[in-house]
């Protein structure tokens, strides 16, 4: 049930991932995340990285209550949240980011179709008017567009 309760959690947070980029950062919280659609920071860090700490803080809690409690739900729930997030990082920051240059010259399919669909999400600068919302989900369209091309 733990591993069940931990994967569960792991998928939810692709729909959390979505609405909470979608009406959350795109939203009362763009001054945070402005910077990282208009590259006007250009250190190594941006307000953007601050949502690290926002959302690492209940995925801590819920594993330390979780644990004194004798590891029950919330602990699972909390490392379902932490290793999506863990995912997230290695993707986003990374992969897509390069951050740390790795992976640049990939030809899978589905790497290329997420790397796409956050191009397509960053060419609107402003808050509004967004698309690709999501994270690991990729439109059908992308990831069709190189399965084709890969001759899959």
């Amino acid at each position: 049930m733990d591993i069940i309760t931990t994967f569960c959690t792991f998928i939810l947070m692709e729909g959390a991932t979505w609405l909470i980029h979608k009406y959350v950062m795109h939203g009362f919280l763009w001054i945070l995340h402005r910077d990282h659609h208009d590259h006007s920071n250009k250190g190594v860090l941006e307000r953007n990285d601050y949502f690290f700490a926002i959302f690492a803080t209940p995925a801590i809690a819920l594993m330390y209550f979780g644990s004194l409690a004798g590891f029950d739900y919330r602990f699972y729930i909390g490392l379902g949240i932490s290793l999506y997030g863990m995912a997230y990082f290695l993707m986003h920051d990374i992969f897509i980011h390069q951050r740390i240059p790795l992976l640049k010259d990939t030809r899978n399919p589905y790497l290329l179709a997420i790397r796409r669909a956050h191009k397509q999400h960053h060419k609107h600068l402003g808050r509004l008017h967004g698309e690709c919302y999501g994270f690991l989900w990729v439109p059908v369209k992308y990831f069709r567009m190189y399965l084709k091309n890969s001759g899959k």
